[in-house]
């Protein structure tokens, strides 16, 4: 089965001498088209038994890797561990409606940041209204930039505790089957988005140009206030131990994955995906491979950008406080977080010993002489 490595070796140099790159979407396909290969440097290990040797070639790390993903991911998990709660725990999904997919391909960091913004707001207020909760809440909130077909399709998934801290020192649960009123949580979230769109600079090209007009704009602002948004709000999880499951699904995901990638030949490339509008049927697609390389580079996110960010009880300032008060409150019991090296970890995740040596069996595998990178 053929991998986005493979379609960027083939593929994504003349692409680039077709279609300009910007600076971190270059980075991107310099790093997918290196990565475990000689070009990054690796190591040799040794058999301590029978001496047989084998060569590892260093990973790219970069956060669009498809490959790269795994140990970050189950890294990252674990540490979440110890936020966890023993209470209800709600999934609720605020996407962009479609007409903001050219602003957001043109402002990225500018949309992005906008969408984190007013959903975080959404929850934070009307959690404090003592109509819903009345109570200080936290969450987590994960961007995502794409729907199954590779387009751009803004939407943030964020994983919210049932319940909150009261001012006067107190944990209050959330109605069980839904956190807070789906269409409240939609129109206040389109309110303050546009609010906080309205005063933001943007840049607009192309098919954009004419909302430069301020009438053209207040015209097409209307449009969208009168457009109803989607969020989505899924039951709640089971346990705990549900949630730290559902995180890895969502948390260190790319655009597409290897696994999705069916075919690539004579410059076409077919990939698995879900065709949520009729039915969730799955199906196949089949795009030049130009196009797959420009779907997929929609996605690369501006320098530096957080894509994973943690709000109210949740943020990095409270964990040491109120989060601790809310443990004690719901008699919520730390789950313990070994510190795993990458080693510990892999034979976790796989139940397989990659150090025990493949040739006698007997032998452990040890760094014997590091490789240079040759570019």
């Amino acid at each position: 089965m053929p991998e986005l490595q493979d379609i960027f070796a083939q593929y994504a140099d003349s692409y680039a001498k077709r279609h300009p790159l910007s600076l971190e979407q270059g980075k991107v396909v310099r790093a997918i088209q290196n990565c475990r290969t000689a070009a990054l440097g690796g190591h040799v290990d040794e058999c301590d038994h029978c001496g047989y040797t084998h060569i590892s070639y260093n990973s790219c790390r970069n956060r669009h890797c498809p490959k790269c993903q795994t140990l970050t991911k189950e890294r990252w998990i674990q540490a979440q561990k110890a936020n966890l709660l023993q209470v209800g725990y709600f999934h609720v999904v605020f996407t962009l409606p479609e007409e903001l997919n050219p602003v957001a391909y043109q402002n990225p960091e500018v949309v992005y940041n906008l969408l984190f913004k007013a959903a975080s707001e959404t929850l934070t207020e009307l959690a404090a209204d003592r109509t819903y909760l009345g109570a200080q809440i936290g969450f987590t909130a994960v961007l995502h930039t794409w729907g199954q077909n590779l387009m751009l399709h803004p939407h943030l998934h964020c994983i919210v505790p049932g319940g909150g801290l009261t001012t006067d020192g107190r944990w209050v649960n959330s109605r069980k089957k839904f956190f807070l009123p789906i269409k409240v949580l939609s129109r206040k979230f389109r309110g303050k988005f546009l609010f906080h769109l309205k005063r933001a600079t943007l840049a607009l090209h192309g098919s954009l140009e004419p909302l430069r007009d301020g009438d053209r704009f207040r015209e097409w602002m209307s449009s969208l206030y009168q457009k109803e948004w989607v969020v989505y709000c899924k039951p709640p999880f089971k346990t705990p131990a549900h949630v730290v499951e559902y995180l890895g699904r969502y948390t260190h995901r790319v655009a597409i994955s290897n696994q999705r990638i069916l075919r690539a030949e004579d410059g076409k490339v077919t990939f698995r995906w879900r065709d949520y509008r009729d039915g969730n049927r799955q199906k196949e697609m089949t795009l030049t491979a130009e196009e797959f390389i420009r779907r997929f580079l929609m996605h690369v996110l501006p320098k530096g950008f957080t894509r994973i960010r943690h709000y109210g009880l949740l943020s990095p300032r409270n964990r040491k406080t109120k989060l601790s008060l809310c443990r004690r409150l719901t008699k919520s019991n730390c789950m313990p977080v070994p510190k795993l090296s990458a080693v510990e970890l892999f034979i976790q995740l796989t139940g397989k010993d990659f150090t025990v040596c493949p040739r006698c069996g007997v032998g452990h595998l040890t760094r014997a002489a590091p490789i240079l990178k040759t570019a």
